[in-house]
């Protein structure tokens, strides 16, 4: 009876559904220039492993209002979430699966730019691609602090994957 029992038991298990194991995936992003801002983010979507919560966002830092103020200095940044329009026509590079501890990294990342005062972006010290950058070395990848490429966001991004040749959609 006891071999029958556990028989039972071991089919039961076979047979119930796996439990999903919760992740979030973050892709990275470029935009191709134009009038559209910003030129490079990150979306997550998935769950929460710890709390189940549902993940569908992404983020980018930009400037709040783009005039000609951005090439002569510093000007009041945003941190910026976008539709899936303007997802779409962007270009999808690689993405990694996260854990919770890394995702509430990349979120602690989101909000320490969010809230930096005063004039906080800058086209040649602290832009979207710089936001990227720090998000993409916080989750572990080599990323080239001395780039040449911090004006060309989609080379940026490509750069960032010569660096990191297991990187993929």
């Amino acid at each position: 009876m006891t071999r029958l029992l556990a028989a039972l038991f071991a089919l039961l298990l076979i047979l119930a559904p796996a439990q999903a194991r919760a992740e979030i995936i973050a892709t990275f992003y470029s935009h191709d220039f134009g009038d559209h801002f910003p030129h490079t983010f990150f979306t997550l979507k998935g769950s929460v492993e710890a709390t189940g919560e549902v993940v569908d966002t992404n983020y980018g830092f930009t400037a709040k209002s783009t005039s000609p103020a951005i090439l002569l200095g510093s000007v009041v940044g945003i941190i910026e979430t976008k539709d899936a329009k303007y997802i779409e026509k962007s270009n999808p590079h690689f993405t990694l699966k996260l854990d919770d501890t890394q995702y509430q990294a990349l979120m602690a990342h989101v909000e320490k730019w969010r809230n930096i005062p005063g004039k906080s972006y800058n086209l040649n010290k602290q832009n979207c691609v710089h936001f990227v950058m720090e998000a993409a070395e916080l989750l572990g990848l080599t990323v080239n602090r001395k780039s040449k490429l911090f004006k060309k966001p989609k080379s940026f991004v490509l750069e960032m994957m010569k660096l990191n040749p297991d990187l993929k959609l």
